[in-house]
Parts: C-alpha cells; structure tokens; sequence
C-alpha cells in the first residue's frame, strides 16, 4: 500500500523574500507527518501533527501569525476528519488556543462534531488544554499588517488568503484530512469561512481526502471538498478532481484558490488559481519530498 501526504500553507500572493521560507514550512510540516506514517502511523495522527506543525510557525496564517478582526482580535478555525469512519471534528471562531487543530481533533473523538466560540474554549478547558494569551498568537508581521492594511481590506476583504492544511492516506488505506485557519484579514468579528465546514474546506471518505484555501464563502456554497472527492469516486485521478474542482469554482464564482487532493491509492493532487500556494507532497514512491509554490 502506497502512504502519502501532501500539505499546504494557503493561497495568496506571497513577496519574493517568503517564497522559499514558506515551502520549507511546508516541507517541515510535511515530515513530522511524514515520520508518523512511516512508523505505521494513522493518516489522522498525520495530518494534525503536519497542521500542528504548521499552526506552530508564524509565518502561516493558522494558530501562532494568525490573522487579526477588525477589531483587534484573533478568532481561528479549524476541521478534521478521518474517512473511514466519516468522524469530523471542528471549531470555530475560537480564541486563545495556541493549536486549534489539536482542539478539533478532541471534538471528533466527542460526540460532538462542531462547537464555536465560548463553548469550544470551555470544552478544551474540559479536555486539558490549557489556554494561551493573545499575545502568545499574536507576531509583528501580523499586527503590523492590520495596522498599516485595515482600511484598504475592510474594502477588499479577499485580498490575502491564509489557510494551512494536510492530506493523507496510511498504510492500511485509511483517508484523513485537516485544515486551520485565522480567516481573512481584518474579517468582520464572528466571520466564519470554509475551514472548519466539512464538505466545504475539507473532506475524507474512503476514495479522497481533501483540504482547500481561498475566500471561504464561495467554497461553501459551491461545497468544493465534497465535489472534489465525488470526482474522485467517479473513477477522475487525484490530479484531474483538483483540477475539476478549481475549475468549477472559476465556472459560477470570480473567487480563487487552491485545495489538495490524495486518493486511496495515494495519488496526490494539487491546483491553484491564485499566484501563489506553497506545498510540500511526499510518498512512498518518491525519494525526496516535492515542494512547490
């Protein structure tokens, strides 16, 4: 059985001084994942560890870097699900947890499947998470950003997508996907994108696992991580859903983004509309890890 896992760090426009820095954050995301899968890991260990990973480095927009609301503050989002047995954990609009991802993954071993704000915050307490201050999340690049950006982006408020994100298949042939985000820039308080909503930002059923980035009420409506992997399950390649998938947000929206896409059989897959997506992909096929942006 083949193992892979593919990882993203969103989708946007990225300055030629962070091009190279964000593709080896997705490489380093990739093999803390990676490592899980070798040792006859799960593809759901793997894709929160790789999320978690990429939550932790400040340059995503996900957990530490996150992106800050027009007032000030830092709701993040996030979902997991594992799709053999079709569980789903996801929060939204949380703040003061340093790794969301590790929170959702806590509601899906619940039975729970989403909780938001106060409540998510209560039930980490519950689970022994322990909360962080704003500060712990909060790094210059990103103040500094909504100070000098707030008024231009509460007029374009998709100008930055940010939304980091992982895809695996083990090696017992089990699908997993997870995504984590702090939303768009200066978002209105209580926003919620497609991150943390199954069908929508992520999806895992025993054919795909899929994690998307982009302006996150399109990809709601049109439900593209569900589309993606029913391409899949109707006999498309890894490659051609993603791509199928991108296509048909360009058909019915003006919006752009990217997803990823691995398959049973650990075909990866991957497609972007905007300028830039960095990705970090890896098999048990391949010698070394591809990265790309």
């Amino acid at each position: 059985m083949t193992i892979a896992l593919i990882v993203h760090g969103g989708a946007g426009n990225y300055p030629p001084e962070q091009r190279c820095s964000a593709q080896e954050g997705c490489r380093a995301g990739l093999l803390v994942g990676w490592q899980l899968l070798q040792n006859n890991g799960s593809a759901l260990d793997a894709v929160e560890a790789a999320v978690r990973a990429l939550e932790d480095d400040p340059q995503f927009n996900a957990g530490t870097g996150s992106y800050l609301t027009r007032e000030g503050n830092i709701e993040m989002d996030a979902g997991i699900m594992d799709g053999e047995m079709l569980r789903v954990g996801s929060v939204a609009g949380v703040e003061l947890i340093k790794n969301p991802i590790v929170l959702a993954r806590k509601v899906l071993e619940s039975p729970h499947v989403l909780l938001i704000g106060r409540g998510a915050q209560l039930f980490a307490l519950e689970h022994g998470m322990s909360l962080c201050t704003r500060e712990d999340l909060l790094t210059e690049r990103t103040y500094t950003r909504w100070q000098q950006k707030r008024v231009v982006l509460m007029q374009e408020p998709e100008q930055k997508y940010g939304t980091v994100g992982a895809v695996a298949v083990d090696s017992v042939g089990h699908l997993a996907a997870a995504t984590s985000t702090g939303g768009t820039m200066n978002k209105y308080p209580g926003r919620v994108g497609d991150s943390p909503l199954v069908g929508c930002g992520f999806y895992a059923d025993k054919c795909a696992a899929i994690s998307c980035t982009g302006y996150g009420e399109d990809f709601i409506r049109l439900l593209i991580a569900k589309r993606a992997a029913e391409y899949v399950a109707q006999g498309l390649s890894a490659q051609s859903a993603a791509d199928e998938a991108l296509a048909f947000l360009g058909m019915h929206t003006t919006q752009t983004g990217g997803l990823i896409v691995v398959d049973a059989q650990g075909n990866i897959g991957f497609a972007k509309s905007r300028q830039h997506m960095p990705y970090a992909a890896m098999s048990s096929e391949m010698v070394e890890p591809e990265m790309g942006i």
